[in-house]
């Protein structure tokens, strides 16, 4: 790829794939989407990286698709990155095969609200322990979206740190966006137990 998303829009691109294709297993999707925290330095509107296909759901077309390798707390890793990314959404699986679980996955207005943000600033990792990360990305309407992922084996608890990750004090309010429940204001920051292979997004507004 040459690097692409350093030089993809001086040369009238809108949008560039960054890697090969993807996988539906762990190794495959989370070395893709992890690599991207420095990746983003020219994207926004009109500048995109492709990071590939969303490998959700029952995957392969025709009578007979296969069920996906990658679990359930690592398909809302996967989204949650690329959402954290500005990546495009695209579908990887048959529409007509989709069960409950990944209608539910690709049908989270909270979360394609972040992944469609109108500024077009994609998330930087901002803290990192071990295989606990923090992610934080800034939004059109002033707050953020805060990320945390367990990349780890067992399930682990993370915490996010306004000043330190955000730059910000105060209470902020915080929304869960994949449980889509308002937890309040939050003072000096927020954790929570993260499952293996697993993350939880959430919106931080000041």
């Amino acid at each position: 790829m040459g690097d692409v998303w350093g030089w993809g829009d001086s040369v009238g691109a809108d949008l560039w794939r960054t890697t090969g294709d993807i996988t539906d297993t762990w190794t495959s999707m989370s070395s893709i989407g992890f690599a991207h925290s420095d990746r983003g330095y020219r994207v926004g509107p009109s500048a995109w990286n492709d990071p590939d296909m969303l490998v959700v759901g029952r995957l392969g077309w025709g009578s007979n698709p296969r069920e996906n390798r990658l679990g359930g707390n690592e398909q809302i890793t996967h989204i949650t990155l690329w959402s954290m990314l500005a990546a495009p959404l695209l579908i990887g699986c048959d529409l007509t095969q989709v069960d409950d679980f990944t209608k539910r996955l690709l049908m989270n207005h909270d979360v394609i609200e972040i992944d469609q943000d109108p500024l077009g600033k994609p998330a930087k990792r901002v803290h990192q322990d071990g295989q606990t990360e923090v992610w934080a990305r800034p939004l059109a309407d002033g707050s953020y979206a805060v990320a945390l992922f367990n990349r780890g084996s067992s399930r682990t608890n993370i915490g996010a740190n306004w000043q330190r990750d955000l730059g910000i004090s105060g209470a902020p309010k915080v929304r869960d966006l994949w449980r889509r429940r308002d937890l309040g204001n939050k003072s000096g920051g927020y954790s929570a137990a993260v499952p293996a292979h697993g993350a939880m997004l959430f919106r931080v507004s000041p």
